[in-house]
C-alpha cells in the first residue's frame, strides 16, 4: 500500500484537494503508468490511490498537482507547477507513506510510516 499526505507549511493547514497521481515503471519497456489517480482530503490525506493495484516491487512515482493547489489558494504564478517524487519498493509487502511538505518557494519530503 502506497499512501501520502500534504501539509502546507506556509498556510499551516493540509493541503485538501490537491491531485495526485501514482505512476509505476513497467519493466517492458521502462515507460511510466498510471495505476492509480486521486485527491487530498480534508486532513491532506490520500489512502485510496493502490485500492484494486496488486503491490509489485519496481520504481514508482507520485506526481502532486501543486500549481493547481496554489492557484485554488490564490497564487498568481506558482514556482512549481507540480512535484514529482520517485521511489523504489523493494518489498511490496511493506506499507509506504510518502508525505510532503509544502510551502510556495519549496517542498521536502521523507518516507513516513
Amino acid at each position: 500500500m502506497i499512501t501520502t499526505h500534504v501539509l502546507d507549511l506556509a498556510r499551516g493547514v493540509p493541503a485538501a484537494g490537491m491531485a495526485v497521481t501514482l505512476e509505476i515503471v513497467r519493466p517492458a519497456d521502462g515507460e511510466w503508468q498510471a495505476i492509480g489517480r486521486g485527491a487530498t482530503d480534508a486532513r491532506g490525506r490520500l489512502t485510496s490511490l493502490t485500492d484494486g493495484w496488486t503491490m509489485v516491487a519496481g520504481t514508482y512515482r507520485l506526481t502532486f498537482d501543486t500549481g493547481g493547489y496554489h492557484r485554488d489558494c490564490g497564487a498568481r504564478a506558482p514556482f512549481f507547477p507540480y512535484v514529482q517524487i520517485a521511489f523504489d519498493i523493494e518489498r511490496p509487502d511493506e506499507h509506504f507513506h510518502v508525505p510532503l511538505l509544502l510551502s510556495p518557494f519549496g517542498y521536502s519530503t521523507y518516507r513516513g510510516s
